[in-house]
């Protein structure tokens, strides 16, 4: 085996004058690249992005000349650890990304190795055609990921594995040798060599393979270079985990895509049932057989009867078709209960429960950690249920907890367990358990890996399954193409022990100290970070490939470290202290951040939660402890300041910042970025409007129909037709309205910039004022969504031992939560217009919107609102170096869909953020719910009870027992006031 240099500026120095891609030893480039979606760490030398196969040559002979290992990696979604080297790292997916041409007639598609599943999917889609297997990862994982591992999904049961749909692949060895891999032994296609090695082995090879197994993903796929099976080097390079030869393109097959489909979802006692009874589900001709246990599964989704079902997809020419064939297994299917679901929009839902599977499996029911290890072993298909029976005990027996879930049609099953891989004795448990789960997937004639591949989890144990001979022969094997052992060292032969090199073994024993409290993750910010398991669906290119609204900078950029997955592997880097050595004052961990968006968009998308967010308020907080901060933190993380210093003088500021040269020197010593135009104060504060309205009336609130109206930062100082509006409205609804007798802040600005000491002064200060309106019992209404978030989640994450901030927390309601919760009845004007916009990120993230889709409906506002972020996103797309960021976000979802606005369309924002992105970048006038219900009132206040309480005559606190009492500024008993 080849042993790298330990000095590697030469070898950066000599790949940089070779190659024309990217080289990159950087630390921040080695901490990316530590990890893919395993329990495994291994640290590499640098990382290289060829831009074509003759880059790929180049940078494999200097790797060869300084005896350095490499490792090819696409999408980083392995979860057996072999996308990991402590070698040069190959990326393919920065320029070796593309759909080369596509053959309708042939049926095939000739693509590199870096380009995403989905990707091709689009390609091809136009001609009727798509490329059969489909992982879960389809939106991140690439193709020369998939022939690497032998990849199938869910449809496997119709089209097979990637091995069953690859033409031919060309591929590089670590020596200089390019071949062309398809069917037969053509001179130059192979090693020296090959021929004669199966020749010689020939009743092993055709003995030492399990039979009527589907998913054999185990090992080296020998047998495919049989006489009998045609001499098949494609099909035997696919599943060989980077271990002979770096891929530079393949041609692959395409198939028919059907017209139409349906799903047939089938309720089941228990999984042992449901796998039971897949396999005789097959001769029916599903698409899909696939396996989910309650526990993975969220009440409310309205599935049929059981503890376990089957979602089995079928297909057909025309959705009658398709749903006539979903019917018939229904009736077929010795289910408790069956239903056919045929809306796409309902069927997507579905899926994606199952997609998202490897993420929130990696979450016990009790919010324990659970972890791959034996991620995807595979059985007979009729097998299936009894080894699930025995696979149950076998968990209990170790004090373990799982649950399965998979392609029960082929017999793989997925799990994630709740290994203890943070002491040396949950190690050595994990160890015991692989062992006996080996044996036992052997004894069912499984095995080992039916999807995923061997790597570093499974290697060791292939003797189990194969025998010692076979297992012999697949390192001559690799000897022939790899003589110098440069490919991928220690994976599938001569591999290191399963127990060695796990990616937890380097952080901190003991909770490092932290300001937030991170309640999901017993306090310790290590626990927060092992949260991102590396599955990458932040890594989407778009809402619409399922990645939601995160992550808006690495759609812009592209770029790994702007991805959550990439955020966090700095932060466990920087926690490790091995490869970024500065902790807290980590610059490569400061840059990465510096363009998240704080979306929060990670919180709600990401598959376990990340919450990147916070985890840049936290870092920003240590990084800059004690030191100057940068100009824009001053300027607008104290927002709420200066904008209280300069109200009295709102006039004289507008007209200072509309002369030009005082603007730029206003943004240059504020740190923010020169093409923005600087907001315009309002002449009038919404607090002061308020008290006049509201005047000196006593009002009596009623319990039931009263909310407190939040006057936040934006509403009040920038945008106070907002509140007017909503005062209107709630007032037309009847809602009796009380605020907060004082300052109030939630301290968005602050958190966001991770001025947290400031932030915790700001929120204690806050909640001594509106403590007395907590004893009331009524909503807490927030227009601002930004706002709204920062007390949902902020307040309490920071504040954690102060019941008062959860039980604010728990009386936010945005202003459509608060109509429907204290006014159902009422009935809002009819405005009658479609609209295009927004749902503000943090409202998608924390708040939802089902209730703002609801009271647009009820308004007859038709259509929807775009999702992703719109890039200004507070402060962030004001700052100095932002500004491109902060329009490419916007372009990725909301400019495009206000643009397509067919004329008279109401463009809403409830997000102060958005309106002004869409003012500046759009010069569209983007509104507030609110105000678009205010309008639609008229002269009248709507279709409120005559008596409605708020903004009319009020009755004394004594003529309605068990009222709330607003005031409109004199005290009064409960100090509730204006002002």
């Amino acid at each position: 085996m080849v042993e790298h240099t330990r000095d590697t500026s030469e070898l950066a120095h000599a790949l940089k004058a070779a190659v024309g891609g990217d080289v990159d030893f950087s630390a921040a480039a080695r901490a990316l690249t530590t990890m893919d979606a395993s329990n495994y760490r291994r640290v590499p030398v640098g990382v290289v992005a060829p831009r074509d196969a003759d880059d790929v040559a180049a940078a494999l002979a200097v790797c060869r000349r300084h005896g350095v290992p490499v490792v090819p990696r696409g999408g980083g979604t392995s979860i057996a650890g072999q996308a990991t080297g402590t070698g040069v790292v190959l990326d393919f997916t920065r320029h070796m990304n593309r759909v080369l041409r596509v053959d309708p007639d042939a049926r095939t598609a000739h693509v590199q190795p870096g380009v995403v599943l989905d990707r091709l999917q689009r390609a091809v889609r136009a001609h009727g055609l798509v490329f059969g297997p489909d992982p879960s990862t389809h939106s991140r994982c690439t193709l020369g990921g998939m022939i690497g591992n032998n990849a199938c999904g869910s449809h496997s049961v119709a089209w097979g594995t990637t091995a069953d749909n690859v033409h031919d692949v060309s591929v590089v060895t670590y020596a200089g040798a390019r071949h062309r891999l398809a069917r037969g032994l053509e001179p130059g296609g192979a090693p020296p060599g090959l021929g004669d090695l199966v020749e010689r082995h020939l009743a092993l090879l055709r003995t030492g393979y399990p039979d009527g197994l589907p998913r054999r993903i185990s090992g080296y796929a020998l047998d495919a270079l049989l006489p009998e099976k045609g001499t098949d080097l494609a099909r035997a390079f696919c599943g060989s985990e980077g271990t002979l030869a770096v891929l530079t393109e393949a041609t692959v097959r395409l198939v028919d895509a059907p017209g139409a489909r349906a799903l047939a979802v089938l309720g089941y006692a228990d999984e042992s049932a449901a796998a039971e009874a897949a396999a005789g589900l097959l001769p029916l001709g599903p698409l899909t057989v696939e396996g989910m246990a309650e526990d993975l599964v969220p009440a409310g989704q309205g599935l049929p009867r059981g503890g376990a079902w089957l979602f089995v997809e079928t297909g057909g020419a025309t959705a009658a078709e398709a749903a006539d064939r979903a019917q018939r297994i229904v009736r077929a299917a010795d289910a408790l209960d069956g239903t056919v679901v045929g809306d796409p929009a309902a069927v997507r839902a579905l899926w994606r429960l199952r997609e998202d599977a490897s993420g929130t499996a990696t979450r016990t029911p009790d919010g324990g950690e659970a972890w791959p290890g034996w991620e995807d072993c595979a059985v007979p298909p009729a097998r299936l249920g009894a080894y699930l029976r025995d696979f149950r005990a076998l968990l209990a027996e170790h004090g373990l907890r799982g649950t399965p879930y998979g392609h029960f049609g082929d017999g793989c099953i997925h799990v994630r367990i709740d290994f203890d891989l943070l002491t040396p004795g949950g190690v050595r448990r994990f160890r015991a358990f692989s062992e006996e789960v080996a044996s036992l997937v052997v004894a069912h004639g499984g095995s080992l890996s039916g999807e995923h591949g061997d790597g570093k989890a499974r290697a060791e144990l292939l003797p189990r399954m194969y025998g010692d001979e076979l297992v012999t022969l697949f390192g001559r094997f690799k000897d022939l193409w790899d003589p110098a052992g440069g490919m991928n060292p220690g994976m599938l032969v001569r591999p290191e022990p399963l127990d060695v090199g796990l990616r937890f073994s380097v952080l901190p024993a003991e909770p490092v100290d932290v300001a937030f409290g991170y309640p999901q993750d017993g306090g310790d910010f290590a626990g927060a970070v092992r949260r991102c398991v590396g599955v990458a669906k932040c890594r989407t290119d778009s809402a619409a490939a399922g990645g939601g609204v995160m992550c808006p900078s690495y759609r812009a950029t592209g770029e790994e470290r702007h991805s959550t997955r990439g955020r966090a592997r700095l932060l466990h880097e920087m926690l490790a202290g091995e490869v970024l050595t500065d902790g807290w004052r980590s610059t490569e961990v400061r840059d990465a951040l510096d363009l998240c968006l704080a979306c929060k968009g990670c919180r709600s998308d990401c598959p376990v939660g990340v919450d990147m967010a916070t985890y840049k308020a936290e870092f920003l907080h240590h990084h800059y402890a004690g030191r100057r901060r940068p100009a824009a933190h001053y300027a607008m993380g104290r927002l709420p300041q200066w904008l209280r210093a300069a109200a009295p003088w709102a006039p004289a500021v507008n007209a200072l910042t509309r002369v030009r040269p005082l603007a730029a020197l206003a943004k240059r010593l504020g740190g923010i970025a020169p093409q923005r135009d600087l907001p315009r104060l309002a002449p009038e504060t919404f607090r002061r409007w308020l008290r006049g309205h509201l005047g000196a009336r006593a009002r009596v609130l009623e319990t039931g129909r009263s909310a407190v109206l939040w006057p936040d930062t934006f509403t009040d100082h920038l945008t106070p037709s907002v509140g007017r509006a909503a005062v209107r409205v709630m007032e037309a609804a009847g809602i009796g309205i009380a605020v907060p007798p004082g300052r109030v802040c939630c301290g968005l600005t602050y958190v966001s910039t991770g001025q947290l000491d400031r932030a915790r002064r700001v929120m204690l200060r806050t909640l001594d004022v509106v403590e007395p309106l907590l004893e009331l019992g009524v909503p807490v209404t927030v227009l601002e969504p930004g706002c709204a978030a920062t007390l949902k989640t902020d307040l309490p994450e920071l504040l954690g031992d102060d019941p008062r901030a959860h039980r604010l927390a728990a009386s936010v309601r945005t202003f459509a939560q608060t109509l429907e919760e204290c006014a159902p009845d009422w009935r809002p004007p009819r405005i009658g217009r479609p609209v295009a916009g927004q749902t503000h990120c943090h409202q998608h993230a924390v708040l939802g919107d089902v209730a703002e889709r609801r009271l647009r409906e009820r308004a007859g506002l038709t259509g929807g609102l775009s999702g992703g972020c719109c890039g200004l996103a507070g402060n962030f797309g004001f700052e100095r170096g932002h500004y491109e960021v902060s329009v490419a976000c916007a372009e990725d979802e909301l400019l495009p869909a206000v643009r397509a606005a067919a004329a008279g369309t109401e463009i809403l924002a409830d997000g102060f953020s958005c309106r002004t992105q869409l003012d500046q970048l759009a010069g569209r006038r983007a509104r507030h719910l609110a105000e678009v219900l205010a309008d639609g009132l008229g002269d009248g206040l709507g279709d409120g009870p005559p008596d409605a309480l708020a903004g009319g005559p009020g009755t004394s606190l004594g003529e309605a027992p068990g009222g709330v009492l607003g005031d409109g500024g004199a005290e009064r008993p409960g100090g509730l006031h204006a002002e």
